[in-house]
């Protein structure tokens, strides 16, 4: 019998990816969902090559342009995550999450209770809503698998090792300006930001790669999906980005995780977890072994890394004030409303600032709480460094 899958964000470069993976094995694979914010056109097109019955379009306007134009009904079209019931009459086998930003939180949860196994990209539901996802998950019994690389490299290797981990390194490529001090940066423009110097991404992924904010997002993931304290994961800098993890046990051993700059491959064993499968791909890089070149991380360079002292021990609203705040200012950033350093300057100061402190010291009961702290923020800033 075919594995049933379900992919929150299709239309993405995760959702994409992991569809040129489904097509070289459509005997083993039935995709039942996709789902995506405006792009119907492409939605349409993923689903007649995959033969796809049940199609979630979230904008309304590009929904009803949607319905319209499907009028002979050769798909099921709805426009929010709440039809969950009436598409899924059975446990799919795989879901992927990888809606990008907060918007993707409601839909993860609400798919785990239809999901026998979830794989999640999407890191700000993570950070912002991990105790609500980890009780969801618990609640249906329900495998979980981290698809970001760094955080999957660490699941694949753990297994029953977890109670003896030392130390997590996570590598960083530094983004362009990693030999740079901060303080030189007052002028940099949006083309130099955008220029990654390893991995082709989107605008806002670039921006956060430079300012290693993703980085700091990725060790406070780790700490809450491998319930690790954060003092135990330290950001390396890596600039060739070929190893993705180190792992130090107490025992002496040590394991490095290492691949190419692919998401493929982290997706492609997300999806063949439980029946390991060959995947094609490039032959072992002696070259890059032999010069791992790893730097220690600065706040001389990368600012940012005096957040991390500060994100609390326990799940908290706080962490949505920093990923909020960051989303925010990024877009700020872009459309030249500020200066790049000002990203920095500006997080730095909110989050140390009394009235977004008091979030330290509230547990996100909801979906609603994450999304009211989210909406407050946003209106803080835009309101007091937009105008």
């Amino acid at each position: 019998m075919k594995k049933k899958i379900a992919i929150l964000g299709s239309t993405g470069s995760i959702g994409k990816c992991l569809l040129k993976i489904i097509e070289k094995d459509l005997k083993t694979f039935d995709v039942i969902l996709l789902t995506a914010n405006k792009n119907y056109r492409e939605l349409f097109n993923q689903a007649k090559k995959f033969k796809v019955k049940n199609l979630i379009i979230s904008d309304y306007e590009s929904y009803c342009k949607a319905k319209f134009i499907n009028k002979n009904k050769n798909f099921q079209i709805y426009n929010n995550f709440n039809k969950f019931s009436e598409i899924f009459k059975t446990k799919v086998d795989y879901s992927m999450s990888a809606i990008v930003g907060l918007a993707g939180l409601e839909p993860t949860i609400n798919i785990i209770k239809y999901s026998k196994t979830i794989a999640i990209a999407n890191k700000e539901s993570i950070i912002c809503g991990w105790n609500l996802i980890k009780k969801k998950i618990n609640k249906y019994n329900v495998r979980f698998i981290p698809a970001d690389s760094e955080h999957f490299s660490i699941w694949s290797t753990i297994n029953s090792k977890k109670k003896i981990i030392d130390k997590i390194y996570l590598t960083a490529s530094g983004g362009p300006f990693y030999k740079r001090k901060f303080s030189e940066l007052e002028n940099i423009q949006i083309a130099q930001a955008l220029k990654h110097p390893t991995w082709k991404m989107g605008k806002k992924i670039s921006i956060d790669s430079a300012t290693l904010i993703n980085k700091i997002f990725e060790v406070i993931e780790a700490s809450k999906i491998f319930d690790i304290e954060i003092k135990k994961i330290k950001i390396i800098l890596h600039p060739s980005s070929y190893v993705h993890a180190l792992i130090k046990f107490s025992n002496g051993l040590m394991n490095i995780i290492a691949h190419d700059t692919s998401m493929k491959i982290p997706i492609f064993n997300t999806l063949y977890w439980d029946k390991p499968k060959p995947l094609i791909t490039k032959k072992v890089n002696f070259t890059k072994l032999n010069n791992l070149n790893f730097i220690n991380t600065s706040k001389i360079n990368f600012p940012l890394l005096d957040l991390i002292k500060r994100v609390p021990v326990k799940d908290s609203l706080f962490e949505t004030v920093i990923v909020s705040a960051n989303d925010c200012l990024v877009k700020l950033f872009l459309d030249k409303k500020i200066k790049y350093t000002d990203i920095s300057k500006i997080l730095l100061k909110i989050t140390n600032m009394m009235i977004f402190k008091k979030f330290k010291k509230k547990p996100p009961l909801k979906i609603s709480d994450i999304l009211k702290t989210k909406d407050f923020t946003e209106k803080f800033i835009n309101d007091f460094y937009l105008y």
